[in-house]
């Protein structure tokens, strides 16, 4: 009755070609979603002063970022891949820096806090020792 044409064929291959090139999108933002991951951890961790407390870590983190958004934009993909296995490290090591600098603050705070609490304790050890005499 009625032959197939090439007009089928022809539809299949757009169909075909179309979620092909979905899936290469697709696949260059997920690369692109790890260097922006990257991007945010260290953002997260300038703000939490990681510079001041581990100046190290977070100027490896910047080396990383950057080596990783060249590589990112590299046509090759072994350098897209290794961009973003870079750029998982460098996350790693901004959030890293990021809890340092916050137990640092912490540390700091609760140091702060003993030497008041000590202060109080040797004013109120002086009125009765007075009071006493």
């Amino acid at each position: 009755m009625n032959e197939p044409s090439f007009a089928y064929f022809r539809r299949s291959l757009y169909a075909l070609v179309c979620t092909f090139g979905l899936a290469v999108t697709a696949h260059a933002q997920s690369g692109l979603s790890a260097i922006q991951l990257a991007e945010r951890a260290v953002l997260e961790a300038q703000q939490a002063d990681a510079d001041h407390y581990v100046p190290d870590l977070m100027q490896a983190a910047r080396e990383g970022l950057i080596q990783a958004q060249a590589q990112a934009a590299s046509r090759s993909r072994s350098e897209q891949r290794k961009a973003e296995a870079l750029a998982a490290r460098v996350a790693a090591d901004a959030d890293l820096a990021r809890a340092r600098s916050e137990q640092a603050k912490a540390e700091a705070s609760v140091l702060q806090r003993r030497q008041e609490i000590e202060a109080l304790r040797e004013q109120l050890d002086r009125p009765a020792t007075e009071a006493a005499e």
